[in-house]
């Protein structure tokens, strides 16, 4: 009786689409950054993958992900055991997903339900846009070698006999 309830609360649960997920794809896709959703072939499939900036972003629920020192998680009072074990399942997945990714060769953000209320959304979604554009800068600058000095070698505009 106690695993059909649980069974019918756990299937009204939505891991696609959810608000704070569709607050972060309304900001990037109005401030022009383009992506996919849900990869299937990444690691952990991404809330939002961006090729161009070469990054994985996962939007966790407090409780879901079992954001520590947040308030809006907290342990359930009734069948501890089970949510333990599941909350702590779910964090050791993401990690292990993370660092997949970052093996791969991507940039994981993760952005917490909590950063996304009202009071603390549009400082998130700027420091999200901010951290966007210095990866693709750093990912994108050219790298230019200097030239190896070498002290014969005179330059053809210089006379060589010393009359400077």
């Amino acid at each position: 009786m106690v695993s059909e309830s649980r069974s019918k609360i756990m299937s009204t649960i939505h891991g696609k689409n959810t608000k704070p997920e569709l607050t972060v794809r309304r900001y990037l896709w109005h401030n022009g950054f383009r992506y996919r959703l849900n990869n299937p072939r990444l690691p952990g499939h991404p809330d939002l993958v961006l090729r161009k900036y070469r990054t994985c972003i996962f939007v966790n629920g407090c409780f879901w992900h079992g954001h520590e020192g947040c308030k809006y998680f907290r342990m359930p009072k009734t069948n501890v055991d089970f949510w333990t074990k599941k909350i702590n399942r779910n964090r050791e997945r993401d990690k292990q997903e993370q660092q997949l990714l970052a093996k791969m060769g991507w940039h994981v953000i993760s952005i917490w339900e909590c950063e996304l209320k009202p009071k603390n959304c549009y400082k998130t979604l700027e420091s999200l846009a901010f951290t966007l554009n210095h990866i693709f800068l750093q990912d994108h600058s050219m790298k230019y070698e200097l030239p190896e000095e070498e002290n014969d070698i005179s330059l053809a505009a210089e006379p060589n006999d010393g009359t400077i």
